[in-house]
């Protein structure tokens, strides 16, 4: 006798206040699922039950995963989120070249290893300005520079622009031996490793003595206006929010900006809100203007970060609800 080839699975929502918003007007956000999939949804109070081919049904739960993050961090969910989490698991499931980014080394490709990965990917294709938000490990500046790296050597852009604010240092930076480049070079090494990872050292010298590549603190920006570049600012929510309008006011014709950065990594004094939290906040319905969130489950470095990430945040949220 021969397996079904029909799988069944149940998911089971937190509430039902989550229910209603997660299914939207109508159920619209379930009916584009079941349609973009081909597998029968059956949605009973806090319940969803799953139904259909076993590919269909173990996408359908990244899905669900993957809204109900979104959900859990913008308050709302609109159904170009959906349609946009299922084009992404789509794709991710197909031998396509359509998530690809940077050639490395061998010929290999550089690609989104996580769904989420996937959404910042096309964010990052679709948008003039991104805004990445996530814990350590989720990939946020080596896909922007894998980004940036790309449109570089397809001539969509003339230069590359990584910026970091240089806020855990404070008054200290002055202190440090050397000079201003000696100084700085501990705050921006993030940077040159993430560039060093898809270009031979070499290479990026060659760029950044011929100021194809510039690394900068976030403070030397002032003034700027960029042309047909791609200008990251890493480490985001260290920005002020007068930083942060300065920093993506820099944009000139034909660049794209990226913002990442981790808001549970703030290093400003209580008294002084994160730029970050601010942008997010201020600039969400701005169009070609797209924000991501990742979370640890996109966390793509050692096993053990994960799970370290996750003890952490579990430990915040028990202090926070004392």
């Amino acid at each position: 006798m021969t397996e079904s080839p029909t799988s069944h699975k149940s998911i089971t929502l937190d509430s039902r206040d989550e229910a209603i918003l997660l299914f939207g007007s109508r159920d619209q956000n379930l009916k584009l699922i079941r349609d973009g999939l081909g597998i029968k949804l059956v949605a009973r109070g806090d319940t969803i039950q799953l139904e259909g081919s076993r590919e269909g049904v173990e996408m359908a739960e990244r899905i669900f995963q993957q809204i109900r993050s979104i959900l859990k961090n913008q308050g709302h969910l609109n159904p170009e989120d959906v349609r946009s989490v299922i084009e992404v698991i789509r794709l991710g499931s197909e031998s396509t070249s359509a998530n690809r980014l940077a050639v490395l080394d061998g010929g290999k490709y550089l690609r989104p290893r996580t769904d989420g990965q996937g959404r910042y990917v096309q964010a990052l294709r679709e948008n003039d300005v991104i805004i990445c938000v996530g814990p350590a490990g989720t990939g946020k500046t080596f896909l922007a520079v894998g980004m940036a790296v790309t449109l570089l050597r397809q001539q969509l852009v003339k230069k590359i622009v990584l910026v970091r604010p240089a806020v855990e240092a404070g008054e200290r930076l002055g202190f440090l031996p050397g000079d201003l480049e000696a100084k700085i070079n501990p705050y921006l090494r993030p940077l040159f490793d993430s560039l060093n990872d898809l270009m031979e050292p070499d290479q990026v010298r060659r760029y950044i003595d011929n100021d194809v590549i510039e690394i900068v603190p976030l403070a030397y920006m002032r003034g700027r206006t960029l042309n047909q570049a791609v200008i990251i600012l890493d480490e985001g929510q260290n920005a002020t929010v007068s930083q942060m309008k300065m920093f993506l006011t820099r944009m000139g014709n034909g660049s794209k900006i990226i913002v990442t950065g981790d808001l549970t990594q703030i290093d400003l004094p209580r008294t002084v809100k994160s730029g970050l939290v601010d942008a997010v906040q201020r600039l969400k319905n701005i169009p070609r203007l797209g924000t991501i969130y990742l979370d640890e489950t996109d966390i793509v470095r050692h096993p053990l970060v994960q799970a370290i990430v996750k003890a952490y945040d579990d430990e915040n949220k028990k202090q926070s609800n004392k």
